[in-house]
């Protein structure tokens, strides 16, 4: 039986719900942030790997520049296509963004923070990320654009195809862990010989990564803009501020497939055992310090990956996807049964 009233009066459920939308304004405005100075750091990577600057001219060397960027964007003309389809045109990058908003409910930061606990997160965040495509879908065909359709062609038949190896390569995961609770699952890691579950997982981890990239629409899988071929891809059409909606949703994405990563093959917050038997004093780091640095290496892999690789034509994207992640990732599964099996009839827990 839940009591009427809680701390200071305030009732139980007022203020159960304020914890929530405290949680909430967090998350959003950590993420935010970081969205915001992602495409400051990639700039800046990307310039060094090339012999160059990069951005330097608002703030001392350009620290300033994704708030330009925000205010610009904020105050640029919208322009929408006399042809297109004006309601679907307007909702399509709302749809983006608040699927990828919706995937951060269920990703815990550190052990304890979470906005929604609950017992099937990672499904929660394969069925947010099926959702977002329908952003890109909508923005393409709804623009009355060829290129845009391409790209919103393009998008749904990648999506498709590599939703599938990117659910296939955390079965492995989910049958080690006994669970999909996405705090459960980090709980057991630490309990994990390893300390992480990349060491057994290591093959589907290969799986999880390119189909990250691909499901985010990241070189050298950026088919559905292919800037060289289709202008922009799906978003040709769009300005102002729905541009920056898009992109945002872009960057969102990209945060969120680097925190699965982190929560489910690297060991989340938590500090591997041998290093912590070797270094105790690392035991007084808090968890969350650790979580943002492998997050933050696993952002710049996405980085180091496009200033590295060109883009795939059409084709290699699709064989790489149906004619090798997807066997792979099958071969992890039997892998890992075979493995559960013995270690049971061996009498390991």
């Amino acid at each position: 039986m839940i009591p009427e009233t809680a701390m200071f009066g305030i009732p139980q459920w007022l203020w159960a719900i304020g914890i929530i939308v405290v949680k909430i304004a967090i998350v959003l405005g950590a993420v935010m942030l970081h969205v915001a100075y992602a495409t400051y750091f990639e700039r800046k990577v990307i310039a060094r790997m090339q012999n160059r600057l990069g951005p330097m001219d608002v703030g001392p060397y350009g620290l300033l520049q994704p708030i330009a960027d925000g205010i610009k964007s904020f105050f640029k003309e919208d322009i929408i296509p006399t042809n297109s389809d004006k309601p679907l045109f307007y909702m399509a990058p709302i749809l983006g963004l608040m699927a990828a908003f919706s995937s951060l409910a269920v990703l815990p930061f550190f052990n304890g923070f979470v906005i929604a606990n609950i017992n099937i997160g990672l499904l929660f965040l394969f069925a947010m990320s099926s959702l977002a495509v329908y952003g890109v879908i909508l923005g393409g065909w709804s623009s009355n654009s060829k290129y845009s359709f391409l790209g919103g062609l393009r998008a749904s038949a990648q999506v498709i195809s590599y939703e599938v190896p990117l659910g296939l390569s955390l079965v492995g995961v989910m049958m080690m862990a006994g669970s999909l609770n996405i705090t459960e699952i980090v709980n057991a890691q630490s309990r994990y010989p390893g300390g992480m579950y990349i060491t057994a997982q290591w093959l589907g981890f290969f799986v999880f990564v390119i189909s990250a990239i691909a499901e985010t629409n990241r070189a050298p899988f950026d088919l559905p803009e292919a800037e060289q071929e289709l202008i922009a891809g799906f978003f040709t059409e769009y300005s102002g501020m729905r541009f920056a909606l898009f992109f945002m949703a872009e960057y969102t994405g990209m945060i969120v497939m680097s925190s699965l990563a982190v929560l489910c093959f690297l060991g989340g917050w938590t500090i591997p055992p041998f290093l912590l038997k070797m270094l105790p004093f690392l035991g007084a780091v808090p968890g969350v310090v650790w979580f943002m640095m492998k997050l933050y290496v696993c952002i710049f892999f996405y980085y180091w990956i496009r200033a590295t690789l060109p883009r795939y034509r059409y084709d290699q994207l699709m064989a790489i996807g149906w004619k090798v992640l997807i066997p792979l990732s099958l071969v992890n599964i039997v892998i890992t049964s075979i493995m559960k099996m013995w270690l049971h009839k061996g009498g390991t827990p």
